[in-house]
């Protein structure tokens, strides 16, 4: 049996109503999980990506993309291992702006995490961070023990290291 991987799936689409459903029945048909989804427009006009984040064996994963290219709004879907993958999440906190007056735990806490300040006021102040999830991990257990309002994550946006003429790959299932 081989080893479970974490590995990034990117579904190419038409944007049509129900999908995810449909793709997500897939995962929970075989009692599988998926760590992450994150959709938008691809560089293809009038097409979606979906970015998947799962920890499956290859066996798995290559069954799984087998049947979602089955849909019929699917034009094709690849999977990727981490290290063939440069990507990132992004995050939200939400803190009360008395932790900037007065705390330099925090304005050190900020600046070492690479996270900026994008919005304040006199209740609240929003802070954003980019990076692995290990980064954000990092933060949110450095900032929690002085209290988080809120919080919110991305699932993982992933570009391949490597060369993937998409377009002129779905060209020619056109």
């Amino acid at each position: 049996m081989s080893a479970i991987e974490t590995y990034t799936i990117s579904i190419y689409t038409e944007n049509n109503v129900g999908l995810l459903n449909r793709i997500s029945s897939i995962f929970q048909r075989r009692h599988l999980n998926i760590e992450s989804v994150n959709v938008s427009k691809s560089e293809i006009k009038s097409v979606s990506r979906f970015t998947l984040l799962v920890k499956l064996t290859q066996d798995q994963v290559s069954k799984i993309i087998g049947q979602i290219e089955k849909q019929v709004e699917v034009i094709k879907a690849f999977y990727h291992r981490t290290d063939e993958t440069i990507y990132q999440e992004s995050c939200l906190f939400k803190l009360s702006t008395d932790l900037l007056m007065g705390n330099d735990e925090i304005q050190t806490v900020i600046n070492s995490s690479k996270s900026k300040v994008i919005n304040i006021n006199k209740d609240f102040f929003v802070l954003e961070k980019s990076g692995t999830k290990e980064e954000v991990e990092e933060l949110y257990h450095l900032l929690d023990k002085h209290g988080i309002m809120q919080f919110v994550r991305s699932g993982r946006i992933a570009i391949t290291k490597e060369e993937m003429k998409v377009s002129e790959l779905i060209k020619s299932f056109e």
